[in-house]
């Protein structure tokens, strides 16, 4: 048997070696990404975590969107940033993907999905703040705006993004934790991850080295996009702590990940 540190409390250290999973986008694999649908049917599958983006409407509210216009997700050419989030009627059930099996699913705003996630106390939101927002609107005026809705749902809320000032800024007027989204897995990089020292580092699995051991540092890894639950646990065994996954029921259907799964009581 293994204990903390003050023999207290018993450590299982097998599961020291699974990771927790990350929704990413929600249910990805099986519904439109970025809406209500696909982020509550993550969370009855089990996820503990998710992650989706976030964009700024022109009148200063956010929307779950990855891209800055809704032509992928909706089939329209319609600009995000350009529009008002109450004129942002087009459904986006990716249509591309999927036909008509999700029509209509409508846009969904961050303070909308903030206030549902309220209802799933386990739960916990990695929220990205996508690059597009902050070049368009200006730094300070998109982190002014986003700064009051992540206080206001604190206890879930994780910011992200590949923007490290936006991250420092937030660091600097509030105790939120952040995640570092890595563009490159160099040297460089890690010395900005050093000076930054975020809660999480976040990296596209494919960037690694093969048989690389993530850094060290006072951040816990999340690797993405991985699908695979063989390619999960031996990332857990070189320290990374969650993983991103597109497929969140497949992969928490796999038994060893399954014992990192919440059994969510939603309110």
């Amino acid at each position: 048997m293994n204990y903390y540190s003050d023999g207290s409390t018993p450590i299982d250290m097998h599961k020291l070696m699974i990771p927790e999973l990350v929704a990413h986008r929600g249910y990805l694999n099986e519904y439109p990404e970025n809406t209500w649908v696909a982020l509550e049917a993550a969370l009855r599958a089990g996820a503990c975590w998710l992650e989706f983006d976030v964009q700024m409407c022109r009148d200063n509210c956010f929307v779950l969107a990855h891209d800055d216009n809704l032509l992928r997700t909706a089939g329209v050419d319609l600009s995000v940033l350009d529009s008002d989030s109450h004129r942002l009627s087009a459904s986006v059930h990716e249509p591309q993907r999927f036909g008509e099996r999700f029509a209509p699913t409508p846009v969904t705003t961050l303070a909308d999905t903030l206030a549902r996630l309220s209802a799933w106390p386990q739960a916990r939101a990695m929220v990205e703040i996508k690059q597009e927002s902050l070049t368009h609107r200006g730094l300070e005026t998109v982190m002014q705006h986003l700064l009051p809705l992540l206080l206001a749902q604190r206890r879930q809320c994780t910011l992200i993004s590949y923007n490290a000032q936006a991250l420092a800024w937030l660091r600097q007027r509030a105790t939120i934790p952040i995640g570092w989204v890595l563009r490159q897995y160099n040297e460089r990089q890690r010395a900005q991850a050093r000076a930054l020292a975020p809660d999480y580092l976040i990296c596209n699995a494919c960037k690694l080295p093969e048989a690389a051991t993530p850094w060290s540092g006072p951040w816990q890894w999340m690797l993405y996009d991985i699908v695979e639950p063989r390619q999960a646990l031996a990332w857990a065994a070189r320290g990374v702590a969650l993983i991103e996954t597109a497929d969140i029921g497949a992969m928490l259907r796999h038994p060893q990940l399954a014992q990192r799964a919440c059994a969510h009581a939603a309110l």
